[in-house]
């Protein structure tokens, strides 16, 4: 008789439940394309693509070998490979990437520049994809009652404004939630496609990638502008990528080949099946899909799909702006951990609320997902090339991959991702300047947090003053010891906290033990208990003067006082309950000098007057925190 192996079946429920929430939160955007790409296909340029047998078939193969080959081969085979521990989207890749060159040199500037501008790209797409997506699904109420056309906007906006105010819930609860309605809707894809593809069967040969072929080969014009088109069926992917850090590789790996693509070819070939028995349905071909009658239960469905569709890049974007702030192109953010036992679960309040302001502004200037999808494409397909550049960087220089392999791998993606950014570029006077006008203007912020930092640091290191002579001017002039122990929060041990330097000069007072805190945004997105906190004694193990590195991860939470706990643990002794945290406070005020032009100083001081505040981020106790404030000028 065979045993029961319960955490063994307790395995494979968590892994069945891991790719469901998946589903509900990193395909959604993904997901929904079928609602716009061939709408967008057959319309684009006014019409210069036609319901014609060898069109059709012709975007049928440059479709399906899109999405084989970005998709499934660059992303879910090769890109989510390259994890920082665990950790996906273009940031963590850009530091991944960093760690394997030479630093100072010109690898390394170009991959940190490269990283810059793939996450404020990202940020650009990010704006697009609620509107779009939302947009796209609601207007298939005209179908089955065209008289609703002026309710379709107030509806979408009512929907989005709906979906930000959930977020503070988390992505572990919305992904449960989510996640099987997702794979209904992927299941309701396939249903919907698999009568007409029956019906016509002939168009499965546009799975042939010769049909792509000679469609470029033919008419070369209306090919290159269908391409603009034919990538809204990919995007996603960068999501996909993002998302990682939520629920890790196999699961996203899973239910991209066992449910996701088969049900998105599917819905596609429906499709074209149809156009080409009807090509009076190229309005709307995805709602056409379906009988009359199931029309209204269709448009509840793609509704709740594409609020999913927003979630994930939702999602990502608050994976990425952690990862900006932990690697120092962004201030100190609100980060509220959503999850007990998915610590890339997360909710950014600021980052979230900017979204918004700048999806309803999109939606309420564009008002159609028509027009919407002029400017969609752009940031995306421009993420595709920094991404597959950053690869290779790394499959070169930490995987040590031989030039052929290496060459071939550019020719497979770079060709066809250099045509999308090509045929989107067409876009920008019709609103592809919108995403990278966001883009543009991120990227200026976070290199400008970056240089202001940087500035800051220097002067206020020269105000604080060395600390080993600080420390050997309190041995040699002694000061009134008070009972308790005072942490003071310091960037570094090379300095002397301003908030302990002035306790001592002008109160004449040092606590008995005094621990300075230095805490250190490692490049990995965990680090574990045991590496977490460094002690030093300073030289002198008898004055309880004391220095702790604490490491963080860029997913791990800033808990100082658990950190403590650590330190304890290792031998420092204190009271936990006597314990007060001391901060220096930095104001920034602007000077007359030429350290940066006087708009970009604005917009530092601007960022450093609204970064959150260090008592919530460290998680201290606020009865027992003293700010001291001190003024630089940048």
């Amino acid at each position: 008789m065979t045993a029961h192996n319960p955490g063994k079946a307790t395995g494979k429920k968590a892994a069945v439940g891991l790719v469901i929430s998946a589903l509900g939160v990193a395909f959604g955007d993904i997901g929904t394309s079928p609602l716009y790409a061939m709408q967008t296909v057959f319309n684009i340029d006014h019409g210069d693509v036609k319901p014609s047998p060898d069109h059709v078939l012709g975007i049928i193969s440059l479709i399906f070998w899109s999405i084989t080959g970005i998709v499934s081969i660059k992303y879910i085979v090769f890109i989510l490979r390259a994890d920082n521990d665990g950790e996906g989207g273009v940031m963590a890749l850009s530091h991944l990437t960093r760690q394997n060159v030479k630093p100072g040199g010109k690898r390394f500037k170009t991959v940190v520049v490269l990283g810059v501008i793939g996450a404020a790209l990202f940020y650009g797409d990010s704006i697009i994809t609620p509107a779009i997506s939302v947009l796209s699904s609601v207007e298939g109420l005209q179908i089955a009652a065209p008289s609703v056309h002026k309710w379709i906007l107030p509806l979408a906006l009512t929907i989005i404004v709906l979906l930000f105010s959930i977020q503070r819930f988390g992505t572990e609860l919305i992904g449960r939630a989510f996640g099987p309605v997702m794979v209904l809707w992927f299941i309701t894809l396939a249903v919907l496609g698999i009568p007409h593809i029956a019906a016509h069967p002939d168009i499965l040969r546009g799975l042939s990638p010769s049909y792509a072929l000679d469609f470029i080969v033919s008419d070369p014009p209306v090919a290159f502008v269908a391409m603009g088109a034919v990538v809204l069926a990919i995007t996603g992917a960068e999501s996909l990528y993002a998302d990682m850090g939520h629920f890790g590789r196999p699961p996203i790996s899973r239910a991209w080949f066992l449910l996701v693509m088969p049900c998105l070819v599917i819905n596609y070939l429906g499709q074209a099946a149809m156009i080409l028995e009807d090509p009076s349905k190229i309005d709307s071909p995805f709602f056409h899909l379906a009988p009359t009658w199931a029309t209204l239960p269709l448009v509840v469905l793609a509704t709740m799909a594409t609020v999913i569709a927003s979630q994930a890049v939702i999602s990502g974007a608050y994976s990425m702006s952690r990862q900006a702030e932990r690697l120092g192109y962004l201030p100190r953010l609100t980060v509220r951990q959503t999850s007990e036992h998915e610590g890339g679960q997360i909710y950014v309040p600021v980052i979230n609320w900017l979204l918004f302001g700048g999806v309803l502004i999109l939606m309420l200037v564009f008002k159609s997902s028509e027009k919407l999808a002029a400017a969609y494409g752009v940031a995306v397909t421009s993420m595709f090339i920094i991404t597959t550049v950053m690869f290779l960087v790394l499959a070169d220089t930490k995987w040590k991959w031989p030039r052929w392999r290496i060459a071939l791998v550019a020719l497979l993606f770079a060709p066809l991702e250099v045509v999308f950014v090509s045929a989107n570029l067409t876009k920008v006077t019709h609103g592809g300047w919108l995403p990278l006008l966001v883009a543009t203007m991120v990227a200026v912020v976070m290199f400008t947090w970056r240089r202001g930092h940087t500035i800051v640091t220097e002067r206020r290191q020269k105000l604080e003053g060395p600390l080993l002579p600080f420390l050997d001017q309190l041995h040699d002039d002694p000061v009134m010891r008070v009972p308790g122990t005072a942490v003071f929060m310091h960037p570094s041990k090379q300095t002397a906290p301003l908030a302990l330097r002035e306790n001592a000069n002008f109160n004449h007072v040092v606590h008995e033990n005094v621990l300075i805190v230095t805490t250190v945004s490692a490049n990995v997105p965990h680090v574990p208990l045991e590496e977490r906190v460094t002690i030093d004694d300073l030289g002198d193990p008898y004055d309880h003067i004391t220095h702790l590195t604490v490491r963080f991860g860029f997913q791990d939470e800033q808990d100082v006082p658990a950190a403590l706990e650590e330190a304890r643990d290792m031998g420092v002794e204190f009271d936990a309950d006597e314990v007060y945290y001391f901060l220096s406070r930095i104001s920034v005020q602007m000077s007359q000098d030429n350290s940066l032009p006087k708009w970009r100083k604005r917009i530092f001081v601007g960022l450093a007057h609204n970064a959150a505040t260090p008592v919530q981020y460290f998680r201290l106790p606020e009865e027992r925190t003293v700010i001291m404030g001190a003024n630089v000028a940048l």
